[in-house]
């Protein structure tokens, strides 16, 4: 076969490719909007609507009935949060919606993000106020209602819902209005748009080399947007013939208008310049003072055989420093070796799942509800419980989701950081202590049937000392339910230092499973349940892997500890970067595809569970 013949059989495979994907998405799309309820013809007049706020976009009009229909829509439902849609916004911005919003399944996710459309939102006076928003300014912009109902979607988890309002009107977006869309729904404009260009270059070629199937997904493409919105039950999005005829053309300009926009500058933070001026201060006096002196025998045996398992610098954060993981030769214990100071934690948390890093590490930790809900499942073969405090719960995002799986179940949350009152705030756990778990211990003692340590135990300075105040914690018979990183997984070898759930400098300890067994049963447990492959975290070792290699090779010049000047150059060797790592990003999507198929069917993987019983006397 010449090379000519092979490049039309990949054309031919890729536009086949292109039109079942597009297919797929189109009869999505179809059922999603099917799902939309549209609003019923508004009630008599009684009034204003007390207790509720409608909150638009600039050139949003919404009369006196459409805002009744919405009130009665959102009591009949139950709902406290509503997201109104245009029923005849235009197509683009329709079929945007609907790629990422799935009403039927997001209003029962209590984790799934808060999309909306950004026109008009209907919510409760009692959820603005929870929400420390009850005396916002009204939205500038359709940007600033689509950060806003990803806000109120976390304050009313499973009472947020969708309607179409047939008697809402909205102007069409332009280009700039386009790019800051995508930027509040935490989507990258020039990467997006250049994606887009990607795929009408890729419909051109298959049209050319491939013209049976290119024309079949051309047609596709060119036709979505009439046969997914015309047979809808509302009336049709405005100019819905014309926009469908010029889509081609729109989707070109758009990319390239959108490519051409340049982003508004974001507002300069008032504490950037302390901040940084704070960052430079500790950093000059060195980071070595972070290092306790280093031990010369395992912490968790004793014994004095300690090899290097892995040495690295600050792969998440960039912040200067370097950390060595050494193992025990006789119990296999990974532990930080010197480990860092209890000032030298301070440091290198700060900005990472607050501050800074906030929006980063709720996002991470917002697309796990798969993951919470089978964790709280493990416990109903042998329990039903009625009191959790879940140790380290940040947040608080666990206790949200395993809501679903034990209504009826108290969940109380424990943590350092402040995550945790705003965790009790948005109502996903009733009861925020902040603080150290051992030290608060004796206060907890006997409260609960259930304790849960998730990716919790390896950030612990003395995981000894944790597992005791757990069964102080529990009442006789309590459960305790553990999740780690297992620090046996092949992929953690093969990976080196880019293997994410070594997670330095914050990981201070990694137990292989056998080690935490024993150390449960010296305690009084018995291990009812053990997991590997079930507990396989499927977000990805390669996809990390490569997003801290390309986050070493050009760290952020703009993060407030850089050490390097903030150029513009420097600025364009790191968006180079991670450029080039796209294609990277697509081979370890599909290679850690096929890790967590292994992992399942040989009960291997990145992390293991254990659930634990307290005995009775």
């Amino acid at each position: 076969m010449t090379r000519a013949h092979r490049s039309q059989r990949r054309t031919r495979w890729a536009a086949a490719a292109a039109c079942t994907a597009l297919g797929a998405g189109t009869v999505r799309a179809r059922r999603r909007l099917a799902a939309l309820p549209v609003l019923d013809p508004a009630p008599e007049d009684t009034g204003p609507p007390l207790g509720w706020r409608l909150l638009t976009a600039p050139g949003v009009t919404a009369d006196a009935a459409t805002l009744r229909a919405a009130v009665a829509h959102a009591v009949r439902e139950g709902l406290q949060v509503l997201d109104l849609v245009p029923a005849r916004l235009d197509a683009e911005s329709t079929l945007g919606l609907l790629r990422l919003l799935d009403p039927a399944a997001h209003r029962t996710d209590r984790c799934a993000p808060g999309h909306g459309a950004g026109r008009a939102l209907l919510v409760t006076d009692e959820v603005l106020g929870r929400a420390g928003l009850a005396d916002g300014e009204p939205p500038r912009s359709p940007a600033d209602l689509l950060r806003l109902v990803r806000t109120l979607k976390e304050y009313a988890p499973d009472a947020t819902g969708w309607a179409l309002a047939p008697g809402l009107t909205a102007p069409l977006p332009t280009p700039g209005e386009h790019a800051e869309e995508l930027r509040a729904r935490g989507l990258p404009p020039g990467l997006m748009s250049a994606a887009r260009l990607a795929g009408l270059a890729l419909l051109v070629k298959c049209c050319v080399t491939a013209p049976r199937w290119g024309a079949a997904a051309a047609a596709l493409y060119w036709l979505q947007p009439v046969v997914v919105l015309a047979p809808g039950r509302a009336p049709r999005p405005a100019g819905l013939a014309r926009d469908t005829a010029a889509r081609p053309l729109r989707s070109l300009t758009t990319a390239l208008r959108t490519l051409a926009t340049r982003p508004a500058d974001p507002p300069e933070p008032t504490d950037r310049a302390a901040r940084k001026a704070a960052y430079t201060g500790e950093l000059a006096a060195g980071t070595e003072r972070f290092l306790e002196p280093r031990r010369t025998d395992c912490p968790w045996c004793s014994a004095p055989d300690l090899t290097v398992r892995v040495r690295m610098p600050d792969l998440l954060q960039g912040k200067p420093g370097r950390f060595t993981l050494e193992e025990c030769r006789r119990c296999g214990h990974v532990f930080q070796n010197p480990r860092l100071t209890p000032d030298g934690l301070d440091f290198y948390y700060r900005d990472f799942y607050e501050g800074l890093g906030g929006e980063g590490a709720a996002l991470v930790l917002g697309r796990m509800s798969g993951t919470y809900r089978d964790r709280a499942a493990l416990l109903r073969p042998f329990t039903t419980p009625r009191a959790w405090l879940d140790v380290g719960t940040a947040a608080g995002h666990f206790c949200n989701a395993a809501r679903a799986v034990w209504p009826d179940t108290r969940f109380d949350g424990l943590d350092m950081g402040e995550g945790v009152h705003e965790a009790a705030r948005r109502g996903w756990i009733t009861t925020a202590y902040q603080g150290q778990f051992p030290d608060l211990a004796d206060r907890l003692a006997g409260r609960y049937d259930t304790v849960s340590m998730h990716h919790y135990l390896e950030h612990t300075r003395d995981p000894f000392a944790e597992l005791d105040a757990a069964v102080k914690v529990l009442a006789p018979g309590g459960h305790l339910l553990i999740e780690l990183p297992d620090p046996e997984s092949r992929t953690g070898r093969l990976l080196g230092p880019y293997w994410l759930p070594w997670f330095q400098p914050q990981h201070q300890h990694l137990m292989p499973v056998g080690n935490l067994k024993q150390a449960l049963a010296a305690r009084g447990f018995t291990v009812l349940a053990e997991q590997h492959g079930a507990a396989h975290q499927g977000n990805g070792d390669f996809l990390a892997a490569v997003a801290l290699l390309a986050n070493r090779l050009v760290p952020d010049p703009q993060a407030p500890w850089a050490t390097v000047p903030d150029t513009p150059a420097r600025r364009a060797a790191r968006r180079t970067v991670q450029a080039v790592a796209v294609p990277c990003y697509a081979a370890a999507f599909a290679l850690d595809a096929l890790g967590t198929v292994a992992a399942r069917a040989t009960d291997g993987g990145n992390a293991y569970r254990l659930l634990a019983r307290k005995a009775l006397g």
